[in-house]
């Protein structure tokens, strides 16, 4: 038997040191080739660290929330045969009591809490005995899933990789009858229970960047009432007549259009901002960043050259992105280049956000809900579909007033839905 060393990686892009986020494997496990070991965090996106080689995972190298150079020792394991050090040569970490790191979830089970099954349904779920300090492996899911259901995670097994609790796991507790009045507090009983989540990958970057803008850029906000009846039953129309060939449109793909439409006449809003070199680099192509909530936290793919695309494009291209970000897929490219971006909360839109800048960008549209108010057109009370754009801009590069009119053309370009494919 041998030892095969595996060293943090050169992700490229100059990158000297990158954050642990997340381990998926612990000592003693058994691995195989091209198993996801970590996950690392760069300044742009995370990163899988897959395993070369089949074997048993002897020592980890840090623990989730360390930053770490490249080439340092990420994980150490045995494996058939000489491996790729000598056995002198061992890093020290494999000689000493293996790091236990601290459960941090950055994958979450999308499942609905369900109703508990028969006895006859499940397997055997005896209580795990975790000291009380202990934090079980579980995603936010799964936790507040224990929570409504009134179950101490700490006394349920976990089935799932490295002891995670699974939410079959928590049916399968109360299957057994094992929920008993210490874990299902009474509806009004005090609660004194507390929760510590580090602030670690994803959501560390996140922190630094919004907190970064707040600090660096001149915000100011400009909220715009449109009405999108118009643009909506052209959507309609177009959904029925050609959705089953082509794909369904969502709003996004309109309100996309009418940015690269109205940002020709505002070239100082479609730009990145350098205010180290106190540069303002005014781009001819429009990169769109589509905010995405995943799993993990905020991530921002791009719909690169947005103006070079028809309607179907930008949707087939805003759902691919999308979908890449929310499971994890994204690349740092597609992560990153953006010159202006588009945030919106979908049904949860509220009337009125302030979205925060994405820097070094100059501009961001966020769009709130779409409701049904009655309003006067041409002395008549009619019922229309209204809809904010909350906007923010960096006032250090954006005039207010070139703000209101770049929303203005917005607006204008919606509400009249041919003016968004007229040359």
């Amino acid at each position: 038997m041998g030892t095969h060393v595996i060293k943090m990686p050169d992700i490229g892009e100059g990158i000297a040191e990158v954050e642990l986020s997340v381990w998926h494997v612990k000592v003693g496990d058994m691995v195989v080739e091209d198993q996801v070991l970590a996950d690392v965090m760069t300044d742009k996106a995370m990163v899988d660290i897959p395993s070369p080689v089949h074997g048993k995972v002897i020592s980890l190298g840090g623990v989730p929330g360390e930053v770490m150079a490249v080439g340092s020792v990420l994980i150490s394991i045995e494996v058939e045969g000489a491996g790729n050090v000598k056995p002198a040569a061992v890093p020290e970490a494999a000689e000493q009591t293996p790091v236990v790191a601290p459960v941090v979830e950055t994958r979450v089970e999308s499942k609905p809490a369900a109703a508990p099954v028969p006895k006859a349904a499940v397997c055997q779920a005896p209580v795990v005995a975790r000291e009380a300090d202990e934090r079980p492996l579980a995603s936010p899911a799964v936790r507040k899933h224990a929570l409504d259901l009134g179950i101490a995670l700490r006394l349920v097994r976990g089935t799932g990789p490295a002891g995670r609790v699974l939410h079959e796991d928590l049916e399968a507790y109360l299957a057994q009858g094992q929920s008993n009045a210490q874990a299902v507090p009474a509806a009004y009983a005090q609660r004194h229970d507390e929760e510590q989540v580090q602030v670690i990958g994803l959501r560390r970057k996140i922190a630094q960047r919004m907190q970064e803008a707040t600090q660096r850029a001149a915000h100011f906000s400009y909220v715009e009432e449109i009405d999108v009846t118009a643009v909506e039953e052209l959507r309609a129309h177009l959904n029925e007549k050609h959705g089953a060939t082509r794909g369904k449109l969502t709003l996004l793909p309109f309100l996309v259009r009418a940015l690269v439409v109205a940002l020709r006449d505002f070239p100082q809003i479609n730009a990145r901002y350098d205010d180290e070199a106190q540069v303002i680099t005014r781009l001819g192509a429009v990169h769109v960043g589509i905010a995405t909530q995943a799993d993990s936290g905020l991530m921002v793919p791009v719909v690169r050259h947005a103006e070079a695309r028809s309607l179907w494009d930008n949707a087939s291209e805003i759902a691919r992105l999308a979908s890449a970000a929310r499971n994890g897929k994204a690349s740092r490219d597609e992560l990153s280049g953006s010159s202006i971006t588009l945030t919106s909360l979908g049904a949860l839109g509220g009337i009125v956000s302030t979205p925060v800048l994405n820097l070094p960008e100059v501009a961001i549209v966020g769009v709130n809900k779409i409701v049904e108010r009655p309003m006067v057109v041409k002395g008549q009370i009619v019922i229309r579909k209204m809809m904010n754009l909350s906007s923010s801009f960096d006032h250090r590069v954006v005039d207010g007033m070139d703000a209101a009119q770049f929303i203005q053309a917005v607006r204008g370009l919606l509400e009249q839905p041919a003016t968004l494919f007229v040359e």
